[in-house]
């Protein structure tokens, strides 16, 4: 059935040589448009639920918010979509928010781009953490079963934020980046450690998510998808261990291996 997150539309659907008209359940997209400070920051497109979430973790990621303490105010309006969030200290200025210049990679020479709030915040990840090879298997399985949008709609992503043991918190978005974020945000309200957890991924791992994995401290990503060059290079040399077309029985370990018992 529809709801907030979801509409039913009128479409023709084809079959072979078989047309028929049957209305279609498809996810809702909106923006979301964060002002920090009294001053419009950035807008997110994203899946119309969990709007605090999102806003907080998407600032968690970006180094803005770091502590429950940074934060003094949040007030949303969503039916405007806008989220106003007050901060306790003055933040990085906008006009350096999205700049992109190019900077040696950890000290070790590579030259890459990254957006300039990338390079703060960012340090190796050391998490003291392993899983075995069922217990990957069955975050898996734990991520599919959660994820009743994609089911319906086949239109958004998954990402749960875990120990070896169990799933703590699973969101789903639109946008992987977002579904991410929301993990973050309810993270950031709830102060959980993460230094001894693992997200569990849908989408692919790009050096964007990897980036925000690293600053928040997480050192195990596993994602029924594959990784970019980029992000694998980042993750070995940041300490992150990556996993990747984790399938059923089937499994890539790309780095940091010494975290999955074999």
């Amino acid at each position: 059935m529809p709801d907030k997150k979801t509409t039913r539309l009128p479409i023709i659907k084809i079959n072979g040589n078989i047309s028929q008209n049957d209305p279609d359940l498809v996810v809702r997209e909106t923006p979301l448009t964060i002002f920090l400070n009294g001053a419009e920051f950035v807008t997110l497109v994203c899946s119309p639920a969990n709007l605090y979430e999102l806003a907080l973790g998407f600032l968690c990621s970006e180094g803005i918010l770091q502590h429950k303490k940074d934060l003094k105010k949040v007030a949303l309006e969503e039916e405007k979509g806008i989220i106003q969030i007050e901060t306790a200290k003055p933040v990085i200025e906008e006009e350096y928010f999205m700049r992109r210049y190019i900077t040696s990679c950890c000290g070790k020479g590579r030259s890459s781009f990254y957006f300039i709030n990338d390079a703060r915040g960012t340090k190796t990840v050391t998490g003291n953490i392993s899983i075995s090879i069922k217990e990957i298997k069955n975050l898996i399985m734990e991520l599919e079963t959660r994820a009743k949008i994609f089911q319906t709609t086949g239109g958004t992503h998954g990402a749960g934020l875990c120990t070896p043991k169990e799933m703590l918190l699973f969101f789903e978005d639109i946008g992987r980046h977002n579904a991410v974020d929301k993990l973050f945000g309810r993270s950031f309200l709830d102060e959980l450690q993460l230094e001894d957890k693992i997200i569990v991924f849908s989408g692919r791992v790009s050096s964007e998510i990897l980036i925000k994995v690293a600053k928040i401290g997480i050192p195990i990503i596993i994602s029924r998808s594959a990784p970019t060059d980029l992000a694998v290079k980042i993750a070995t040399e940041l300490g992150i261990t990556v996993i990747g077309f984790a399938r059923g029985d089937r499994m890539n370990i790309y780095t940091h291996t010494n975290r999955v018992k074999i």
